[in-house]
């Protein structure tokens, strides 16, 4: 029978009142004086055929002193910690969620962005020893490192219709250095592209709406800065539209220069397609909807992103159709 079925009372002569009383080691039997005993130990006094009794009530608060005070014997110590041991554990095992998993991925495309970047310069700088003329012609990090990878400098050189170049003729096991370090960045790149994909498909289940509106890497962010969709549906829209803006936000409120009107919505393309005069407003309404957003996926509501987006869309485009006027 398992511990926690139903604690019975067998027959075991004149006896003083039982009661169960719970506590972190377990469902305990105590008498009226408070004395413990587990339900092994009562059991072990019961007959071979024990009579079936109902449920052992539980003990009364005004009765609950003298086993407290039982229950601080060393004796128990042991049982107390291992306890606790195994309770903390199991917290630690649920409190990892979909938020904390989103946080790490978006937290390193950021730094996977940070070391692409350094690395690309360089490479740039160490091929441009060799082709110079290719770093002024193709400003994409991506698309410099998969040409010097791929394609020799003559190839390059005619495609770009270049009849000859400023850089040094350095003997290939000299190039072969510098596209070897180019490789590696370029896994980089494709390391974030697999990182992107991966939050597509987390942020599906987690927050559909957010990802509709502000795409993976801005949603993702918003969830990195606040904390968790939880801590993102309870703020309004106005502190949304500031997230990734708070250096600028203390200077304001320090030296008064010009308060800021967005934070990391700056990137979302609502906001980049609107005229300058006209982002802050656009980051004020699309902070609005994103916040609606953020309540809907909290408390499991209907998917309505779709429907906002569209709203914004159109609330701009007549906005921008009015000022050419």
């Amino acid at each position: 029978m398992p511990i926690l079925e139903k604690f019975y009372i067998a027959s075991i002569g004149e006896e003083a009142m039982k009661y169960r009383f719970e506590s972190l080691v377990g469902n305990l039997v105590v008498d009226d004086q408070g004395k413990i005993s587990t339900l092994g130990s009562l059991r072990e006094k019961a007959t071979k055929k024990p009579r079936e009794l109902p449920l052992l009530p539980l003990l009364p608060l005004e009765k609950a002193a003298p086993v407290l005070a039982a229950l601080k014997d060393k004796k128990y110590f042991a049982e107390f910690y291992r306890k606790n041991m195994q309770l903390t554990k199991k917290s630690l095992k649920e409190a990892v969620s979909d938020d904390e998993l989103i946080v790490q991925a978006i937290a390193n495309i950021g730094e996977l962005d940070k070391v692409a970047n350094l690395l690309s310069k360089r490479v740039r700088e160490w091929y441009s020893l060799y082709f110079p003329e290719l770093a002024a012609r193709v400003s994409d990090h991506a698309r410099y490192l998969a040409l010097l990878t791929t394609k020799s400098r003559e190839k390059i050189m005619a495609e770009l219709q270049l009849s000859e170049t400023m850089g040094a003729d350095l003997p290939p096991e000299q190039v072969q250095e510098v596209q070897l370090l180019a490789r590696e960045v370029l896994q980089l790149y494709q390391l974030r592209e697999q990182h992107e994909a991966y939050l597509q498909e987390v942020m599906k289940k987690h927050c559909p709406n957010l990802l509709e509106l502000a795409g993976a890497t801005i949603g993702a962010k918003l969830l990195e800065l606040r904390g968790g969709l939880k801590r993102l549906a309870l703020l309004p829209g106005s502190t949304i539209q500031l997230l990734g803006a708070e250096k600028a936000l203390f200077r304001h409120l320090r030296s008064g220069a010009a308060p800021p009107k967005y934070g990391v919505l700056f990137a979302h393309p609502l906001v980049q397609k609107a005229r300058k005069e006209n982002r802050g407003k656009a980051a004020r309404s699309l902070a609005d909807k994103l916040s609606l957003c953020a309540r809907l996926d909290y408390f499991k509501g209907e998917l309505k992103a779709s429907q906002y987006k569209k709203e914004l869309e159109g609330r701009f485009i007549t906005l921008r159709s009015n000022l050419k006027r």
